[in-house]
């Protein structure tokens, strides 16, 4: 009898552990299904936090001091921000980057847009080789785009100085673009050209792509020259993209840097100066990492407000042309 009461004891025991083990494996698996999604995503919150959001947070922090270094540090307020309406260069950036922008833009859009129509058109041969041609030169870098465009505007010996003389003999092979005040954002731009209009060029190959075939024919049909077609039809097909592009354009130019600062590295002038460049000279070369902070930020602004003025622009356009 003494044997079978502890048989039973230990058997219930044992049940008792094997439950306790089964609600102990349960709990387990409800913790791993609800943490689960937070274990997966933690690597990029850890790294977004360690890279993107601590540094964004330290730098609203530090354009409220003017610094020299890392250690010395005073507080000014908004000191940084209003001596950026006094201070020259920083509005000569401003106002370089912004003449880079509207003259990018203006060339950009047109040349991408009638090189994608031409490649689009089903006459044209060897279409997918002139495609991958043209928009080979944005898989160059910048740096490297602007090495060679040190040489290719060269005085007297660049190959665009001895195009320029070719087509027009009296502007001749002098051109030094490096020296003159007027010639320096447009060199910038002819650097910015060759390795953007091919992106460009891509993105509207898709748009005209998606457009309809039958409202071509449809518009031949009611007697539409290809002009009608291309205003009527092929715009407003178009027009998220150009939108698009448009406000992505705006975007990089406002944050142009590699191109100016190594095509013209190691010559004095203000003429070429972009915002960015300002900020790396403030930041990285006189050490005010308060002011270069303020700088980056004044550019947030500045982005945030011509992108929205466009936004507003295009959707009063797109209002009025409904």
């Amino acid at each position: 009898m003494t044997v079978a009461a502890g048989d039973e004891t230990r058997s219930a025991r044992e049940v008792e552990a094997a439950a306790a083990r089964e609600r102990r494996r349960e709990r387990w698996w409800r913790w791993q299904h609800r943490a689960a999604p937070y274990l997966f995503i933690s690597p990029f919150v850890i790294l977004f936090c360690c890279f993107l959001l601590y540094p964004l947070c330290r730098s609203i922090v530090l354009s409220f001091y003017k610094t020299a270094g890392p250690r010395q540090m005073q507080y000014v307020g908004f000191g940084n921000y209003l001596f950026l309406f006094k201070d020259k260069l920083f509005l000569a950036a401003v106002a370089n980057t912004t003449y880079f922008t509207v003259m990018f833009l203006t060339l950009q859009i047109p040349i991408s847009l009638a090189l994608a129509v031409i490649l689009n058109s089903r006459r044209v041969k060897f279409r997918n080789f002139f495609r991958f041609a043209f928009f080979s030169s944005h898989l160059v870098g910048n740096v490297f785009v602007a090495v060679i465009f040190s040489m290719l505007l060269a005085q007297r010996h660049g190959l665009i100085n001895k195009a320029i003389g070719l087509v027009l003999p009296f502007v001749g092979t002098e051109l030094n673009w490096f020296a003159k005040p007027e010639l320096a954002m447009p060199a910038v731009v002819f650097a910015a050209l060759w390795i953007s209009i091919g992106y460009a060029m891509i993105y509207f190959l898709a748009a005209l792509q998606s457009v309809d075939r039958e409202l071509y024919e449809a518009a031949q049909v009611d007697g539409a020259n290809k002009w009608h077609q291309f205003w009527h039809i092929t715009m407003p097909g178009i027009r998220p993209v150009l939108i698009f592009m448009i406000l992505v354009g705006t975007i990089g130019s406002y944050q142009l840097f590699e191109l100016p600062y190594v095509l013209f590295y190691g010559v004095w002038t203000n003429y070429a100066i972009t915002i960015v460049m300002y900020l790396f000279q403030m930041g990285f070369e006189a050490g005010d990492i308060g002011y270069a902070s303020a700088i980056g930020w004044m550019l947030v602004l500045i982005i945030f407000v011509v992108s929205l003025i466009q936004l507003r622009v295009t959707h009063v356009r797109e209002e009025a042309a409904s």
